[in-house]
């Protein structure tokens, strides 16, 4: 019986590195090689990426409905549709196609978080066991990781890129099927009445929405152009092959340490202490590009983004009666909102004046601003609810 959460916990850090930290992350390091090769604009690229963000918001607004079947179901189905999309990138060729591909993606990286966490996080605090939480977020920095790695090697053999998401492909479904394995049928239902109104209107929550969505906005623009920025800069294009590995390696852990200073200082306030951390990264690939700014960057973002995505679901959880499940799926809305804005407006800023300076500079606002959400949100709590 010991055992059993531990293997559940290891399941979702799994799906988690399937759906999230390849099937979302790896275009990351793909990027370069993909604009190298199929003549890609800045503005295409960052296109791109946020159609794999606009069905991010579809996949966690759907979610938040009423559905057939069990959460596991849908978890599974999820990562088979992930698996297939990016197969599927590495045989075509126009913009058209990717950006349907990354849309499908999209859909499928909600569905997997969404269905991933409720299930897990659920399990654990019934068996007591929590904390283990840690284990199931800390996949997507493994993912991240490991894909990186995968992709630099065969980058360095000279593999083309198509090749690459053949391979990502590859990995994808190898996790998933251990997915399968190591979660148990569940037979709760994947639906449910969507949360009391009072929920998604208490100013708290409310609050911490609009932090999450700041935060979507100020992380992803880093995370989306990094290996691109340093592939274009002569001085530091010796990193390429690792600077993405850093960023995973930052994030396998940083769960743990976040979610533990969110029970020792209270999760909003733990929030706003991430977010100015990971302003302060995005800040130094913004305005020293070289060695030590981008490791610098990759440390703070890759060190933060998944410690603040887990204490913003933990916060949704906690904010409010009904079901967790609407509250993760709205909160998660918002973050996707941001992350749709940012590569975009980053893509379009770069064509226009030949730099990611100036949205790298808004996107550290942007955190700034979430800390002062997250702190006000914090007090609103402790004066009227505590």
């Amino acid at each position: 019986m010991t055992k059993r959460p531990l293997f559940l916990a290891i399941g979702g850090l799994l799906a988690m590195a399937a759906g999230i930290g390849v099937g979302r992350f790896v275009y990351t390091p793909i990027l370069p090689p993909m604009i190298e090769a199929l003549s890609l604009t800045k503005s295409q690229a960052g296109l791109i990426a946020s159609a794999n963000f606009i069905g991010y918001l579809a996949g966690a607004l759907l979610a938040a409905v009423r559905l057939p079947g069990t959460r596991r179901t849908w978890l599974l189905g999820s990562l088979a549709v992930n698996a297939l999309c990016l197969a599927a990138m590495g045989l075509v060729a126009t913009l058209p196609l990717f950006l349907l591909l990354r849309l499908m993606a999209g859909m499928a990286s909600a569905f997997a978080l969404i269905f991933s966490s409720a299930l897990v996080l659920d399990r654990l605090a019934s068996a007591g066991r929590s904390p283990l939480s840690a284990v199931h977020f800390a996949g997507v920095g493994i993912g991240i990781a490991v894909s990186a790695a995968l992709v630099a090697i065969l980058v360095k053999q000279g593999a083309a890129w198509s090749s690459l998401w053949f391979a990502s492909a590859i990995v994808a479904l190898v996790l998933s099927l251990a997915v399968a394995w190591l979660v148990p049928p569940d037979s709760v239902a994947a639906g449910g009445a969507p949360s009391p109104a009072r929920t998604a209107v208490s100013f708290d929550f409310l609050a911490l929405a609009a932090a999450y969505g700041l935060f979507g906005f100020g992380y992803i623009i880093t995370a989306t152009f990094i290996v691109d920025m340093v592939r274009g800069a002569a001085s530091i294009a010796h990193l390429e092959p690792y600077i993405w590995v850093l960023f995973g390696v930052s994030a396998a852990p940083s769960v743990a340490l976040w979610t533990r200073l969110g029970r020792s200082w209270g999760v909003l306030r733990t929030f706003a202490i991430a977010s100015l951390v990971e302003a302060a990264g995005v800040a130094a690939s913004a305005l020293w590009l070289h060695t030590a700014s981008v490791i610098v960057a990759a440390v703070f973002v890759g060190g933060t983004f998944m410690g603040l995505t887990a204490l913003g679901l933990i916060g949704a959880r906690e904010s409010g009666g009904g079901a967790p499940r609407s509250r993760i799926a709205l909160v998660t809305a918002s973050f996707s909102a941001g992350q749709i804005l940012g590569p975009a407006f980053a893509g379009y800023a770069y064509d226009v004046t030949g730099s990611l300076a100036m949205p790298s500079l808004v996107a550290g606002i942007a955190l700034m601003l979430a800390a002062l959400l997250s702190v006000v949100a914090d007090a609103w709590r402790r004066r009227w609810i505590s």
